[in-house]
């Protein structure tokens, strides 16, 4: 479906949805953030985004505007997914809880994006083919970002993860442990074949301090890296495929999400 937008004048709608969910069995907020500004034909793509309460304190509405009218956008819906109090057993990888247990609801959570959210978007919005899919989050919600478009690359195009938890693992540190037992890193080394899909991958140097393997550099970005490689090792390339943005002196807070964001929405989304 096609609409009509005037980049110049564009501005931001903020409605709220309320999806009731069966798999979940909770309601689900969605905040969706639509473009407004109607003249010249052109497809609208969608962002998912984990973590959407935070819609606020990372002033999406001001950023996608400024993008609009700078014309380094394309018309963009975002469906920002307002997290439950599971948040730890609803992200993480599906039907692999990590050495806690945490992330056992992953799977659910899955299906209630690709069978509840992605037909109540096109249903609320009236879109049944937008020009491009991506999915994206923050933490633990960009490790569940990753996971879900990972595993159902037929719906999704493209991925962004923000200081992703990707240190998510089998075992605990001390019992065991090796960097084999990352969980991400593993499904996509046990994955087959090479899917359609590309990935915009961030971090601060100040995510945190820790550093498993004292080689100097913080398991963040290692982890990060390690992820990278993997993709590489399938057959992925940068820049074309992958891009990473590591900010110096950024941390693990929403401050530093919300400097990036720009970056993401035009490697994204742009013109």
């Amino acid at each position: 479906m096609y609409l009509n937008w005037n980049v110049s004048e564009m501005t931001v709608t903020q409605n709220e949805l309320t999806i009731e969910s069966e798999f979940l069995k909770r309601d689900v907020t969605i905040t969706l953030l639509l473009p407004d500004g109607r003249e010249a034909a052109e497809p609208m793509s969608l962002l998912l985004l984990n973590d959407g309460q935070e819609t606020t304190a990372l002033q999406l509405s001001e950023t996608l505007e400024n993008l609009y009218e700078s014309g380094a956008l394309k018309p963009v819906a975002v469906a920002a997914i307002h997290c439950g109090n599971d948040r730890l057993q609803e992200y993480g990888i599906a039907g692999k809880p990590d050495y806690k247990q945490r992330g056992a609801k992953a799977r659910v959570y899955t299906k209630f994006i690709t069978e509840e959210l992605l037909p109540a978007i096109k249903k609320e919005t009236g879109i049944d083919d937008f020009e491009a899919t991506a999915f994206a989050g923050f933490s633990l919600g960009g490790l569940s970002a990753m996971d879900i478009a990972w595993n159902n690359a037929a719906l999704f195009d493209k991925v962004g993860v923000f200081s992703g938890s990707f240190w998510w693992r089998s075992k605990e540190l001390g019992k065991g442990y090796t960097d084999a037992d990352r969980i991400m890193h593993q499904s996509i080394r046990d994955s087959k074949g090479k899917r359609a899909l590309k990935f915009w991958l961030q971090t601060g140097t100040k995510d945190e301090a820790a550093d498993r393997n004292k080689n100097g550099i913080i398991d963040s970005i290692d982890d990060t890296i390690d992820v990278i490689k993997e993709l590489e090792a399938k057959g992925y390339t940068r820049p074309a495929d992958i891009q990473y943005l590591e900010i110096v002196g950024g941390t693990h807070s929403v401050a530093t999400w919300a400097l990036a964001m720009p970056k993401f929405l035009v490697w994204a989304f742009g013109r």
